[in-house]
């Protein structure tokens, strides 16, 4: 398993919003991390999504330009890390691939795009890092453009996660397309946040909390606001919210807005975005929201800090799984060490220096047979779902559908049409670490507690030649009987296995 490489003096996470693109730039010192920048831009990306969920030309042009801006300065600032996360937008984006392939070469780094679950996880990391510590329970609320997400968590980490299909772009232009304001449309806007709070409402109120503190743009303007309006009583309760609301219901309409700290980027969208704060503090009755400093994007930070470290949550994922589906915890080990040593003496003839692709052959390797839970008759595939569609915190929808696709090809036919959807250059990548992992699992069907012996393994393009002790396979006649069957898949798949 991964951990405890040197940790990169310079760390950057990009936060791809629906409404805004954040970057935050940290240098690493003595265990923490320093800012050293901050970047925002208001792209409207959620804006951009017509009925045919495709993003239009102009949201296209703007989220590119702002990202051409972001790579400048992260190669100025020499960034040895860089985490890029997309959001709700992108996940609810169709035929996003020529655009994800565009933002990568604008900004000099992939882009990852994370379920609402980790999403929210990031969120609770990010205001926990930058708060006080406190032993209370605390439930945290981020309203972004294209969803809100709320956590309770105890300390560090988090007890119970949401991502609710609404966020302050969306809901305007659903109630306030035309920037009209009436309390109608304003009550109609709380009605639709009140629908998505129902099915979460009883279990949040029954874990409970003690503080509550609010994430990111929305609810920092609101606490802005309130702060100028009454210097007596700045806090951000529901008697505070109602009165606002009040204030923006009587202006009529988004360009008549008379608020300070509320530009004209963030006018269109402020009374959606008020309209779930205090739909969510009245159904919640919470007494007060505290701004959080932190949010997703210094979530990021340290979870990418997390990496290089032993707190990597893609490993805890993965050691979770494995407990939950009863994985053999020796047959995993022995898998694992041979799918490694296999890496080690083709990573530079396949281009698989990347560290993903050790981490990720890895975790195949620990988690291939989940499945068996399940049924063995095709336990691969089984396995392969339970890995595409299960809540894995720290796992990008990317890594996870690459994991999936290596467990599922593990066996039996081999065939890449499941890579298809994989974003270059892992689509060619996972060709390689596949083949890789069918190996080592072959070599260990028997689940034999002996070590195996010496081999080479050399490839050129898809042909691989496999040096294997003189005398061994005669010891092994299943094993290579396993090997020329295995041969007859590869071909069909346009590999070549050769067994020397």
């Amino acid at each position: 398993m991964s951990g405890g490489r040197v940790v990169p003096d310079v760390l950057a996470a990009v936060d791809l919003g629906s409404n805004s693109f954040h970057m935050v730039v940290a240098r690493h010192s003595h265990g923490q991390l320093v800012i050293l920048d901050r970047l925002r831009e208001m792209v409207r990306l959620a804006a951009g999504l017509g009925d045919s969920g495709r993003l239009d030309d102009a949201a296209t042009d703007r989220a590119l330009r702002c990202l051409e801006r972001f790579g400048q300065r992260l190669r100025a600032m020499h960034a040895d890390s860089v985490r890029v996360v997309g959001t709700s937008s992108l996940r609810r984006a169709k035929r996003k691939r020529w655009f994800l392939e565009r933002a990568r070469a604008a900004l000099g780094h992939p882009i990852e795009i994370i379920s609402g679950l980790e999403e929210a996880r990031l969120i609770y990391s990010g205001v926990v890092h930058t708060s006080p510590m406190s032993p209370d329970k605390r439930l945290v609320i981020d309203i972004g453009g294209g969803s809100t997400e709320a956590v309770i968590g105890e300390g560090f980490s988090p007890l119970l996660l949401e991502s609710l299909s609404v966020g302050c772009v969306g809901l305007s232009a659903v109630c306030f397309d035309d920037g009209k304001i009436s309390e109608k449309r304003f009550e109609r806007a709380r009605t639709a946040v009140r629908l998505e709070l129902e099915p979460i409402q009883e279990a949040y109120r029954k874990l409970g909390w003690l503080q509550v503190f609010g994430s990111s743009g929305t609810v920092r303007v609101i606490g802005d606001v309130l702060r100028r309006l009454n210097a007596e009583s700045p806090r951000i309760t529901l008697d505070n919210l109602r009165l606002l609301a009040e204030r923006v219901i009587a202006a009529g309409h988004v360009d008549e807005l008379d608020l300070p700290d509320v530009d004209a980027e963030r006018a269109p969208v402020f009374p959606a975005g008020l309209a779930i704060l205090l739909e969510i503090v009245e159904n919640f009755a919470v007494d007060r929201v505290r701004v959080a400093e932190g949010a997703m994007r210094e979530g990021l930070l340290y979870d990418l800090m997390g990496r290089f470290t032993d707190e990597d949550a893609r490993v805890r994922s993965v050691r979770a799984m494995e407990m939950r589906y009863h994985v053999d915890g020796a047959q995993a080990d022995r898998v694992e060490k041979t799918a490694v040593s296999l890496l080690e003496q083709v990573e530079s003839d396949w281009g698989l220096e990347d560290p993903l692709a050790e981490s990720v052959l890895r975790w195949a390797a620990r988690l291939h047979e989940s499945g068996l839970d399940i049924a063995h008759s095709k336990y691969h595939r089984h396995s392969a779902y339970l890995l595409q569609h299960a809540d894995m915190p720290g796992f990008p929808r990317e890594e996870q559908l690459l994991l999936s696709a290596l467990v599922g090809g593990h066996r039996r036919q081999l065939s890449f049409e499941s890579l298809e959807d994989l974003l270059p250059p892992w689509d060619r990548h996972a060709e390689f670490l596949t083949v890789l992992l069918r190996l080592a699992v072959l070599l260990h069907r028997g689940r034999s507690p002996q070590p195996l012996p010496e081999f080479n393994l050399k490839v050129k393009g898809r042909t691989v030649n496999m040096e294997l002790p003189q005398g061994w396979m005669k010891e092994h006649p299943l094993t290579l009987e396993d090997l020329e069957q295995e041969r007859q898949y590869w071909k069909d798949a346009g590999f070549r296995l050769n067994i020397v």
